[in-house]
């Protein structure tokens, strides 16, 4: 059974290898360039999904493109107070921009003025990946998405949820629509670093938590949170008991998480191009093909290139002005 286990798992990760699509040899590094650590910020928090993700690429990207780097954490703002510094950096590839969807939908909102598919240079994306509503499993109030609905509509507006808070983010946004579908009254409590977020609800502070699968992981397999309800439009195979949100009775198209690395328009293109190629060879290294796995990733195909990304980041700005406009939020 060990043996067809192992061999179950290797699969898994071969699979995930060949989304970046064949092995290519990295290009020529540029002259000069990586002789001193490049710098990755990150806009949220030690410890959260991004914070995980960007020392995970990090690491890949180091062995597979002989580069080193110094994470940085730059909290604050729904992830937009990194901007400035990002923005301040020189266009030299020596500084990288770990980012989440919630800068799209910044710009979307018109909260920032920077074009993530024209402003930066997105060198790819390697997490897309869908969210949940977690409890404590020994809640003794509710156990499960009904016994949940059940609650929160006896007691409108005393229900509290743990979440990124920015408004406009994709959380606030799938919260809305799911609220009007449902006619559900959950308060939102906004939280910068996820830390607080996951000891909010464990803690007992609040009452529910709205995140993606791979951030939780840990507090998952502890048996300290449990998913009720899933942004899909199916069950994985990972989470058979919490329903979707369209089993639910909320017929919307839940946006998706989505994460990758940008450098600033200008960067030169040998730079670029190399840079590129360490983020497509980053993805496809064994080890963080491993993290991904761990992290659920693997349930979505997770990768996509500099022409995907622009794609993926012009269809979702596209989304998001439009849910705007139907829920009248935003600028």
């Amino acid at each position: 059974m060990k043996v067809l286990q192992n061999i179950a798992g290797a699969s898994a990760v071969v699979a995930v290898l060949l989304m970046a699509g064949p092995a290519a040899a990295m290009p020529d590094k540029p002259a000069g360039f990586g002789n001193r650590p490049l710098t990755m910020i990150v806009p949220f928090g030690a410890g959260g999904g991004s914070d995980q993700l960007a020392r995970a690429m990090a690491k890949a990207m180091e062995e597979e493109a002989g580069l080193s780097f110094q994470v940085i954490n730059k909290p604050g703002g729904g992830g937009t107070a990194a901007i400035p510094d990002f923005m301040l950096a020189p266009a030299d590839g020596y500084t990288v921009l770990e980012h989440i969807d919630n800068a799209i939908s910044a710009y979307a909102a018109g909260d920032i003025r920077e074009n993530p598919a024209e402003d930066w240079i997105p060198l790819c994306m390697t997490q897309i990946t869908f969210s949940q509503i977690y409890i404590r499993p020994d809640d003794d109030r509710f156990s499960d998405w009904e016994s949940f609905v059940a609650y929160a509509k006896a007691n409108p507006g005393d229900v509290t949820m743990a979440n990124l808070g920015k408004v406009g983010s994709k959380e606030l946004v799938v919260m809305q629509q799911l609220s009007d579908a449902l006619d559900l009254d959950v308060k939102q409590i906004a939280f910068d670093k996820p830390a607080e977020r996951y000891g909010a609800l464990i803690g007992g502070h609040v009452d529910v938590l709205f995140e993606q699968p791979g951030d939780v992981r840990n507090f998952l397999d502890a048996g300290q949170m449990k998913p009720i309800l899933t942004f899909l439009d199916s069950r994985p195979d990972a989470f058979p008991d919490a329903p979707t949100h369209l089993e639910a009775g909320a017929d919307f198209d839940a946006l998706k998480r989505f994460r990758g690395f940008y450098v600033k328009k200008g960067t030169p293109q040998d730079r670029l191009d190399y840079l590129v190629a360490a983020c497509k060879a980053g993805f496809a290294n064994e080890g963080y093909a491993e993290f991904n796995k761990k992290k659920y990733m693997h349930l979505i195909d997770s990768y996509r290139d500099t022409e995907g990304s622009i794609e993926l980041i012009n269809n979702a700005v596209a989304t998001y002005r439009d849910m705007y406009k139907q829920l009248g939020i935003g600028n």
